[in-house]
């Protein structure tokens, strides 16, 4: 099983932007579709954006379409989110996840669970 390891989560102003890293080890990253999810205080883990085997496809949720930016560079073994434009609304505990089998939005889906990593938009 792939082991994921977040980093790049901090404090930024509204407006800001800030660039998430997801690092695999044990398993290459490209068997594997990964995805990003986020978890706000006391809400539900959300499903924010993912990314294909290839990279080939990519997609959001709807809050955060044209603002964040899932991306893969499978030779270093890592995965991107990209976070533009940020409001205190995003604030949250942000996960990297790992499935095997299917590109969908249910964490249920996921294998692989990286530990977490807290980002925090002032206003």
């Amino acid at each position: 099983q792939v082991q994921l390891v977040e980093s790049g989560g901090g404090l930024v102003q509204s407006g800001g932007s800030l660039r998430l890293s997801c690092a695999a080890s044990g398993r290459t990253i490209s068997s594997y579709v990964i995805s990003w999810f986020r978890q706000p205080p006391g809400k539900e883990r959300e499903f924010v954006g993912g990314i294909s085997r290839s990279g080939g496809t990519t997609r959001y949720a709807d809050s955060v379409k044209g603002r964040f930016t899932v991306s893969r560079d499978n030779a270093k073994n890592s995965v991107y989110l990209q976070m533009n434009s940020l409001k205190p609304e995003d604030t949250a505990v942000y996960y990297c996840a790992a499935a095997f089998y299917y590109f969908n939005s249910d964490p249920a889906s996921y294998n692989s669970w990286g530990q977490g990593t807290q980002v925090t938009v002032s206003s």
